[in-house]
């Protein structure tokens, strides 16, 4: 998986981590890409930065270097829209 591709996956079910607190299989995938991105991309840490009204900036450190990757929001937030209106999820 391509880093660019596990900063999106781990953005997205962030994100629907943080926006369903009792989802246990959003927190284990949460964990899942955690473990990619330290054990196949090198990242020592990572955190969502700045939201604006387009962008979601990913903030992370590889080789000690701080970098930051945007993603565009409405892309993001995709996955947790998705989930609240199938109303298999909500139950």
């Amino acid at each position: 998986m391509r880093l660019e591709d596990a900063i999106f996956n781990w953005l997205q079910i962030k994100l629907v981590e943080e926006g369903r607190p009792d989802d246990n299989a959003a927190r284990e995938t949460v964990a899942f890409f955690e473990q990619v991105l330290r054990e196949d991309h090198g990242l020592e840490l990572f955190a969502i930065g700045n939201v604006d009204d387009t962008m979601y900036h990913v903030n992370y450190v590889k080789e000690g270097k701080k970098k930051t990757r945007m993603i565009d929001r409405e892309s993001a937030e995709q996955l947790l829209v998705d989930i609240n209106a199938n109303p298999k999820y909500n139950e």
